[in-house]
């Protein structure tokens, strides 16, 4: 049986010309996870050529921005065929979970799919994605009616995260801005 893999970085465009791209962290320890000559797994869409693991060739910071190079990818044009890539890493494990436990620690792997309700226990949608921010992470949230709608990830509003369920107490009237632009 694989140990579970979990989404640590997501790779967005290409940034300069010798295969440097910059990524969206979703890992609160980049240092560690992204050294020189790390081997790293990657998870990619069917046919798109991107190999199976990549190893770290640079790692650094422009602009707040995480650029990583590849062993693999020597120029711009390697570079752009990363896009929308999934960098992954083992999950921790049952032994090691209890000495980097974050109670308030969540994968995007572990929300998305989960019903959003409201206090009363009233569906209003489902958990889509996590966005990770500078300032805040926001939930993604489809809504019953398929409306996407964003909901800023903090114990305010979203005062429980269950094995099955997140309970989301949105302010009066936010999902309403999202709904506004299509009519």
């Amino acid at each position: 049986m694989s140990a579970k893999k979990l989404m640590v970085a997501r790779i967005g465009k290409p940034h300069g010309l010798y295969g440097e791209v910059t990524v969206q962290l979703h890992t609160d320890e980049p240092e560690r996870r992204f050294g020189d000559g790390q081997v790293i797994e990657t998870e990619a869409a069917p046919g798109s050529g991107v190999p199976r693991q990549l190893t770290i060739r640079s790692t650094r910071v422009h602009n707040g921005i995480w650029l990583l190079a590849f062993e693999e990818v020597p120029d711009r044009t390697g570079a752009e065929g990363l896009r929308g890539t999934r960098l992954l890493a083992a999950a921790p494990s049952a032994e090691t979970a209890h000495e980097d436990s974050d109670e308030d620690a969540f994968y995007e792997d572990d929300l998305v799919g989960l019903e959003a309700r409201d206090p009363g226990g009233v569906v209003v949608g489902t958990i889509s994605g996590l966005e990770i921010g500078a300032a805040q992470d926001r939930l993604v949230l489809t809504l019953t009616d398929g409306v996407t709608a964003y909901v800023p990830f903090m114990r305010h509003f979203v005062p429980t995260v269950a094995d099955d369920h997140v309970v989301v107490d949105a302010p009066a009237g936010l999902y309403d801005l999202y709904r506004e632009g299509l009519e």
